[in-house]
């Protein structure tokens, strides 16, 4: 049985960082972000990595159902019993083929979903402080922010319903937010 924890916050919020550090801190907690997972399928050579390669190399986002099979994959082969999942959901249907899946499957269960929560200013001075690449500019964060809180509400809404949304403060320094939140993940363990 392995156990998922969500982590969802906007670019910049540092949900890569902090769960990657968590996962470093903690042997028995794999981090995976569904673009890695998603680029290791494809690296992996297998038919699904194949077709998710020909999705990516035109443009175009990988369907649901095929995300959904590349994560649960991935999640199912972890080498931990406690997983913590970055990035996901990013949409209503996202959310919803997720919970659709975990419903038929016994051998994952979702834990909690844990946002993080920035400021705007905060999130845009983090993205275009770092500017790694071209995509690294106002316009693409402003779509990318849009992209972002669309859906938001109505994903917080279903996830307080159900009880498991925790919202940690990702304006402090890394260490306070990575405390506050493998403190949060230890208690649900």
């Amino acid at each position: 049985m392995k156990k998922l924890f969500l982590i969802i916050g906007a670019p910049g919020s540092g949900k890569t960082t902090d769960a990657e550090l968590i996962a470093e801190q903690n042997d028995n907690i794999t981090h995976y972000s569904t673009g890695d997972m998603l680029r290791a399928e494809v690296a992996s050579g297998t038919s699904l990595g194949k077709e998710i390669e020909g999705y990516i190399t035109k443009g175009l986002i990988v369907p649901i159902n095929i995300a959904i099979t590349t994560i649960t994959n991935a999640i199912k082969s972890a080498p931990t019993d406690v997983v913590i999942l970055d990035g996901y959901p990013r949409s209503i249907e996202q959310m919803d083929a997720l919970e659709e899946f975990l419903k038929g499957d016994k051998y994952i269960i979702l834990s909690n979903i844990i946002e993080v929560r920035v400021s705007e200013e905060t999130a845009r001075d983090r993205v275009l402080g770092r500017a790694r690449g071209a995509d690294d500019n106002n316009e693409v964060f402003d779509n990318r922010m849009r992209v972002y809180l669309e859906p938001l509400k109505e994903i917080q809404d279903f996830y307080m319903k159900k009880d498991c949304l925790q919202i940690i403060s990702g304006e402090g320094t890394i260490e306070e937010i990575v405390a506050q939140m493998q403190a949060f993940i230890i208690s649900k363990i």
